[in-house]
Order: structure tokens, then C-alpha cells, then sequence
């Protein structure tokens, strides 16, 4: 009775012994479970940051790449623009829209230039080659208004007043915007100058598109960019140049039908001096004079318009040109958005 009483203890602690390490292993089991799918995570995290840094690194080498391809072609776009300058002063005469730095250029590939090896955005043997293509114009800025020449000698010139407020009228803009404009150019030009160190005059500005400056709304300032430029000195229209509402501004007197008649003289045969405009005129009370008119322009702006791939660079700079030297003025870059609209 007694053996039997222990065989069956025996029993019972073997089989409790048993369901104890049995029940032991599993959380083991779970722990090793969890620790593979941390390590799995782990490795899938490493793995995407050092695939996401190289393609960033991919993207940034290729943007720096595109950036300096396009800054030394649209530098040689410039340098084309001025050497055609040059050669056309070495010419003489009159600046007319017959000549060649007139004729814009159209949009023309330049992709085979970029590169020649597989290497290199543009290259002739890329499997993901990226075309290139340069437009651009030179446009005689002596063809429009020069803002600078509303102010002479520190006073408000009253003779360019008023060919401003002639453009005005007959561009249906307030005429309270024209007194603004020059008074605040007068503020301006005079800091500039060192005459006034008031802190609150508004910055001169460096061309057309910046005239809100001066206080012009903005529909105002689009009415007026085709029409007026701004010159660091006071220069003369080029009325071989100049649109029929430039010329009706700057001559008193003159009607948009004889600019019109003016205009389309011109295109059959430049005016070589003042005096052949007055000729076609035969008015007494219309006058070009050769103060405020000329045929010869010293101020071009030329634009440059660069398109690779899904990305476009527009390059606007003025010129100067004194005899043959052609100087830069300034330059502004910006990248143009998708509908054309330059972006700084």
C-alpha cells in the first residue's frame, strides 16, 4: 500500500515536471519571433535611408550640372548677343529693325553640344538623354519712354512730364499715378545722389517691372512695361525703333494715325536722321528734335531663353554700347514655370 502510494507521487511530480518545461518554452519561442521581425524592420529602415541618400545625391549632382551647363551656354548666348552689337557699330549708321541683332532667334536644339559622353545630361549616347534648346532677342531699349528722364537737374523735367502724361492718356491710366510716380522718382534719384538720407524713400528702381516701387499699382505698371524702360542716364527715342504710341507720346501734336503712317514708312526705308521723319510728316507743328529723338541707341536688353527638359532658364541683361564696346549693365536669372512666367 505504501509503494504504491509513492509510485503514484512519482508519477504526479514527473508529469508536472514535464508540463513546466513544455510551458517554459514558449514564451522563448515568442521572444525570438519578435526579435527577427525588429531585426527585419531594422534592416528594411537602413536600407531605404542609404537608397533614399543616393538618390539624392543623384538628384543633386544632376540639378548642379544642369545649373552650370546652363549659366556658360546662356554666358555664350550673351557674348554672341554683344559680339553682333560690336560688329554692327563697326558699321555705322543708323540702329533700324532691318539689321541682323534684330532678327530674334528662334528656338534651336543644342543638346548634341552639351556632352559627348553617357555620363553627362545631354550626351549623344545617354539612354535618358535631355534635349536642349536656346531662343532669345535683342531689343533696343531706346525704343520706348526712359523713366529717368522725368527728373533733370534734381527738378522734374516739365518737357518729358509731358510725354509721360500724352502716354498715359492714351493708355486710359490715372493720371494722380503719373504725379506719384514722378515725384517718388524725384526722392529716389536724389538718395541716390547723396541729396536726401530719409530712410523711408522707396528704392530706385532697376527696370520697368519693379515700378510698383514708386507707388504704380500693379495694372498700371503691365499697362506701361511695353512702353517705358528704365535707364541709368537720360537718352533719346529711336524713332526707327519706337512703337506708334511711343512716338505719339514724345511729339506733341502727333496723332496715332500719322505714328502708324510714320511706322510703316520705316519699314521700306529707316529714317537716316530726324530730319527724314519730319520730311514724311510735312507738318510745321509736329517737330522730331534731336534732343529728345534720335536714330542711333547706346542701351539694348537681350534675353536669353534656355529649355532643358522639363526645365526653363530665362536670362535678361542690358547692354551698353559706347563705339565697340559693348559693357553688361546687369544680368538677372530666373527659372521660368510651367505656363512661362519667370520665377526668381
Amino acid at each position: 500500500m505504501c509503494n504504491l502510494y509513492k509510485k503514484s507521487v512519482s508519477s504526479a511530480y514527473s508529469t508536472c515536471a514535464r508540463s513546466s518545461h513544455l510551458n517554459s518554452k514558449h514564451p522563448q519561442r515568442g521572444a525570438a519571433l519578435l526579435m527577427a521581425m525588429l531585426t527585419v524592420t531594422l534592416v528594411a529602415t537602413l536600407a531605404a535611408a542609404s537608397l533614399w541618400q543616393q538618390w539624392r545625391s543623384v538628384e543633386v549632382e544632376a540639378a548642379e550640372r544642369q545649373r552650370v551647363q546652363s549659366n556658360w551656354i546662356l554666358t555664350g548666348a550673351l557674348d554672341w548677343a554683344r559680339l553682333i552689337l560690336r560688329e554692327d557699330a563697326r558699321s555705322g549708321g543708323a540702329d533700324h529693325l532691318a539689321e541682323p541683332w534684330a532678327v530674334p532667334l528662334q528656338e534651336s536644339r543644342l543638346s548634341t553640344f552639351l556632352a559627348a559622353d553617357r555620363n553627362n545630361t545631354g550626351g549623344i549616347d545617354s539612354d535618358d538623354q535631355v534635349d536642349a534648346f536656346l531662343s532669345g532677342q535683342i531689343t533696343d531699349m531706346q525704343s520706348r519712354l526712359n523713366i529717368t528722364n522725368l527728373v533733370q537737374d534734381s527738378k522734374i523735367s516739365d518737357v518729358s512730364l509731358a510725354a509721360f502724361n500724352r502716354l498715359f492718356e492714351l493708355l486710359n491710366l490715372p493720371p494722380l499715378e503719373l504725379t506719384l510716380l514722378s515725384t517718388q522718382l524725384q526722392l529716389a534719384l536724389d538718395t541716390r545722389n547723396g541729396r536726401n538720407t530719409d530712410a523711408t524713400v522707396p528704392l530706385l528702381p532697376r527696370d520697368a517691372s519693379q515700378l510698383g516701387w514708386l507707388g504704380l499699382s500693379p495694372s498700371t505698371v503691365a499697362a506701361l512695361q511695353p512702353f517705358v524702360t528704365v535707364l541709368p542716364v537720360r537718352t533719346a527715342v529711336n524713332i526707327n525703333t519706337a512703337s506708334a504710341q511711343v512716338l505719339v507720346a514724345s511729339v506733341p501734336n502727333l496723332s496715332l494715325a500719322q505714328a502708324q503712317k510714320l511706322v510703316a514708312a520705316r519699314a521700306s526705308k529707316y529714317f537716316r536722321s530726324t530730319a527724314d521723319a519730319n520730311a514724311i510728316l510735312n507738318q510745321p507743328t509736329i517737330v522730331f528734335n534731336e534732343t529728345e529723338h534720335g536714330v542711333a541707341t547706346r542701351y539694348f536688353e537681350v534675353l536669353g531663353r534656355l529649355r532643358m527638359g522639363a526645365t526653363t532658364v530665362l536670362e535678361r541683361s542690358l547692354v551698353q554700347r559706347d563705339g565697340i564696346n559693348v559693357s553688361t549693365v546687369w544680368r538677372e536669372r530666373a527659372v521660368a514655370d510651367p505656363v512661362g512666367q519667370a520665377t526668381p
